[in-house]
C-alpha cells in the first residue's frame, strides 16, 4: 500500500511542482488486521477501505490510493473514485517454492498444494488443473512468500502480477497466467485516487492521473460486477482489451471447484471525441468512478458493455451459480 500510495504522490509532485505533499498517515484496516481468515468469510464489503474512509471524511487526509480491486461498486455516498491510474499487467502470476522452480502448474507432482486466497483463482485453476490441490493463504505479500519459502506447506502460490512488480519481485514469477488459464478480477492492476465528491479542487487536481483506455475498461468490469452483485464471496472474473476503439469484455462466473461455469463476450465502440461539457454533467458517477476528461459516451458505452454482459449471464442461470457458491462459502 505504502508503495503504492509513493508511486501516485510521485506523479501528483511531477504534474504540480508549486503543490507540497504529505503522506500523513499509515493505517492499518479490517483487511489487514484479520489474518486468520479468509477474505471471503469476513462478509464486510470494505475489507480495505472502511478506516480509510473515515479519515478522508474527517477531512484528516485528502485522498486516498487503492488497490482498484478493493473497493466496492458501489461508494459510500460523499465519495468517488477521482483517478484511475495507467493498469500495470493485470494477469495473475505464480510463483513457485525454490525447489519447483523452473516448473509450470502443469508440471508440478500430483497433489502438489498451491496457495491462494481468491475464490477465482481456485475456481478456475481447479478446473484446469484437477490433479493439484488449493489452499487458502493469507498475509502481504511479504508474508505469503515467507510462508512459501520456508515451509514446505506449499508448492505454489498465486499472486497478482502487478503486485509483485510494484514491489520489485517481478523475478519471482515462475509462470504467467494467460487469460485462458485464469481471467483476472475486476479492477486487477490498476490504482485508484478516492476523494471526497464535493471537493472539485482535488477532484480536478487528480483527475489528471486518468489513463483514458484504463478507465474505460475499468467501467465496463465494475458495471458487470455491479450488476450481478458479485464481491469476494463470489468467483466472478473479466478480461478486457481495448483496440481500434473497440471495447471487448469477457465475463465469467464460476461454482466453487469451476465444474459449473458461464462465460460470454461481447464488444462495444468506446470511439468518441471529447466534448466540452459544461454544467451539471460534469460529475457523473460511473460504478463509482468520476472521469471528466475521458468522452461521457465512451464512458456510457463502457458501462453498458459491462451489463449487457453480466444480463447475458444472468438469463442463462448466473444467478444460481452465484447463490449456490455464496451459501456452500457461508457454510464453509
Amino acid at each position: 500500500a505504502r508503495i503504492q500510495t509513493d508511486s501516485v504522490v510521485e506523479m501528483l509532485r511531477e504534474l504540480y511542482p508549486a503543490l507540497s505533499f504529505e503522506i500523513a498517515v499509515a493505517m492499518s484496516t479490517t483487511g489487514d488486521k484479520i489474518l486468520d481468515t479468509a477474505l471471503s468469510k469476513i462478509g464486510e464489503k470494505s475489507l480495505f477501505t472502511k478506516e480509510l474512509e473515515n479519515a478522508l471524511e474527517r477531512n484528516e487526509v485528502d485522498l486516498v490510493v487503492h488497490s482498484l480491486k478493493d473497493l466496492p461498486t458501489s461508494l459510500p455516498p460523499g465519495f468517488t473514485i477521482g483517478a484511475v491510474c495507467k493498469r500495470e499487467n493485470p494477469l495473475d502470476a505464480v510463483v513457485f517454492h525454490p525447489k519447483s522452480c523452473g516448473k509450470t502448474l502443469s508440471l508440478l507432482p500430483e497433489k502438489s498444494v498451491i496457495g491462494t486466497s481468491s475464490l477465482r483463482r481456485a475456481a478456475q485453476l481447479k478446473k484446469k488443473f484437477p490433479q493439484l490441490e488449493f489452499r487458502d493463504i493469507r498475509g502481504n505479500l511479504n508474508t505469503r512468500l515467507k510462508k512459501l519459502d520456508e515451509k514446505e506447506d506449499f508448492s505454489a502460490i498465486i499472486l497478482a502480477a502487478a503486485g509483485l512488480k510494484r514491489m520489485g519481485w517481478e523475478n519471482r514469477i515462475g509462470q504467467l497466467l494467460s487469460p485462458e488459464d485464469c481471467l483476472y478480477a475486476v479492477g486487477q492492476g490498476a490504482l485508484a485516487v478516492e476523494v471526497r465528491a464535493k471537493d472539485q479542487e482535488i477532484l480536478n487536481m487528480v483527475s489528471a492521473l486518468h489513463d483514458a483506455d484504463t478507465v474505460l475498461r475499468c467501467i465496463a468490469e465494475r458495471a458487470f460486477m455491479k450488476r450481478l452483485e458479485g464481491g469476494c464471496s463470489v468467483p466472478v472474473a473479466v478480461n478486457t482489451v481495448l483496440k481500434d476503439g473497440q471495447l471487448y469484455l469477457t465475463g465469467a462466473v464460476y461454482s466453487l471447484d469451476g465444474s459449473d461455469s458461464l462465460k460470454e463476450t461481447m464488444q462495444t465502440s468506446v470511439h468518441y471525441p471529447q466534448q466540452n461539457e459544461d454544467g451539471p454533467n460534469d460529475d457523473v458517477q460511473r460504478v463509482g468512478i468520476t472521469a471528466k476528461n475521458v468522452p461521457a459516451q465512451a464512458q456510457e458505452a463502457a458501462e453498458n458493455l459491462g451489463v449487457r454482459v453480466a444480463s447475458l449471464l444472468l438469463s442463462k442461470g448466473a444467478k444460481h451459480i452465484l447463490s449456490v457458491a455464496r451459501q456452500l462459502n457461508d457454510a464453509h
